[in-house]
């Protein structure tokens, strides 16, 4: 799909779409309780991923509005052997359910895009190895089988935090306590601090200790433990049914935010829908997007990277800054600093990228004399767009936009911006 965007200031008031990082882990919370409700859900691709994989796995979901399911389940021993889940393009559908798959003992296999089954899953393999599981990557598919029980475990902390999250969820089912320890740098901390708020929202009792997670075996629900009933084991293997709402994203609400800031006095627009309170690390957006407006040119990106393009997009407005914390970016949908220094140039924006930072220079913002491309990565496509509406410009492959925020051209234009859609 190609878009052109007409240079036009946002107005009025816009929500923030829901939280896709939250969906993920309350959908499988959920899956694994016996019938819980998630409402606020937004149909990504991304979620759309998270929940046929979930339903290949034995779990039963039921649509009962627009943005709210029926779901519940699933357990281990349920999951069908030689199962095949299609991860499409979400890393976090394929990092968070493979622990769970190897925890069932059975044969599962996951498919997804060339670039996803590109991305590193080495903890995994490794864990499966040391533990006599199997772990085959060939091609476009890769195959567990066994390979994770309860005990303790040791996670390097600057890779991804998904690899936690993956193994949180799936040691909740062991049959006993287990522990994950993080080694320093722990990068993107906020995020394992979702997961464990989603978990005890769900009766699981995880505990925190400095850089070390304690997780509880065969997850007792609060609901039995509030009647006091006897504690069988179809108690014990099932997560507490709840009725849980998503809450708004910080992650996609710092385009809006950004819109916001690029409309300035003349034609104010107003992003709502944020959590006050939440742990998701992105919401240091509006801090890093006001702050960079008022002439800071430092920033660390280490623990919100998914922040990146919307921040090397708005530097090149504002004349440059200087990022640090970038090296997972090469790992993502796109390598994201590769990615925005190819488009930034046709602003007339430098782009520098080094091992784990990254330079922004821009002396005047231009118009960009060819069609921008997305490269297939949500983000990219966002962040171009917001430039877009300084210049104006076209970006080929703007349907990426799909993976996270599927209505945010047609939130943007009812907000008066313009856009046209090839």
């Amino acid at each position: 799909m190609l878009v052109r965007i007409f240079p036009s200031k946002a107005h009025g008031t816009v929500s923030a779409p829901p939280s896709k990082s939250v969906a993920h882990r309350a959908l499988i919370c959920g899956a694994l309780s016996q019938r819980s409700t998630i409402s606020g859900l937004a149909w990504s691709e991304d979620i759309s991923a998270t929940c046929d994989c979930l339903r290949a796995m034995g779990a039963q979901i039921e649509r009962i509005s627009e943005d709210t399911v029926a779901i519940g389940g699933l357990t281990p021993a349920g999951i069908p052997d030689g199962a095949v889940l299609p991860c499409r393009e979400s890393g976090s559908t394929l990092r968070f359910l493979i622990p769970i798959a190897m925890i069932s003992g059975k044969t599962v296999h996951f498919t997804g895009s060339p670039r996803l089954m590109e991305r590193p899953l080495g903890i995994y393999e490794e864990i499966s190895n040391i533990q006599g599981g199997l772990f085959v990557r060939d091609g476009q598919q890769i195959t567990v089988r066994g390979g994770l029980c309860a005990g303790d475990y040791e996670v390097v902390g600057n890779i991804s935090s998904q690899f936690i999250t993956g193994l949180m969820l799936a040691l909740s089912l062991a049959d006993g306590e287990s522990r994950i320890r993080v080694t320093e740098p722990f990068e993107s901390r906020s995020y394992t601090d979702i997961t464990a708020s989603v978990l005890r929202e769900f009766g699981v009792s995880v505990r925190c200790e400095g850089n070390e997670f304690v997780i509880p075996g065969a997850a007792v629900s609060e609901d039995a433990k509030d009647t006091s009933e006897e504690v069988t084991e179809t108690v014990r293997s099932r997560f507490a049914d709840l009725a849980y709402t998503v809450e708004g994203d910080c992650s996609n609400a710092a385009f809006l935010e950004a819109l916001a800031l690029l409309a300035e006095e003349t034609s104010p627009l107003t992003v709502t829908g944020v959590p006050a309170d939440t742990c998701q690390g992105d919401r240091v957006y509006y801090e890093m997007l006001h702050e960079m407006a008022d002439g800071r040119k430092e920033f660390d990106v280490s623990d919100c990277p998914d922040l990146a393009p919307c921040l090397f997009a708005m530097a090149a407005y504002y004349g440059g800054a200087h990022f640090t914390g970038t090296a997972r970016l090469a790992i993502k949908e796109s390598d994201r600093g590769a990615a925005m220094a190819e488009e930034l140039a046709n602003f007339g924006a430098e782009v520098t990228v080094g091992a784990n930072e990254v330079t922004v220079a821009c002396e005047a913002l231009h118009g960009p004399t060819r069609i921008l491309g997305g490269h297939n990565d949500h983000r990219i496509v966002m962040a171009l767009a917001l430039l877009c509406t300084v210049t104006g410009g076209a970006i080929e492959g703007a349907e990426a936009v799909a993976k996270s925020y599927p209505d945010f051209f047609r939130v943007i234009a009812g907000a008066g911006i313009m856009v046209e859609t090839e």
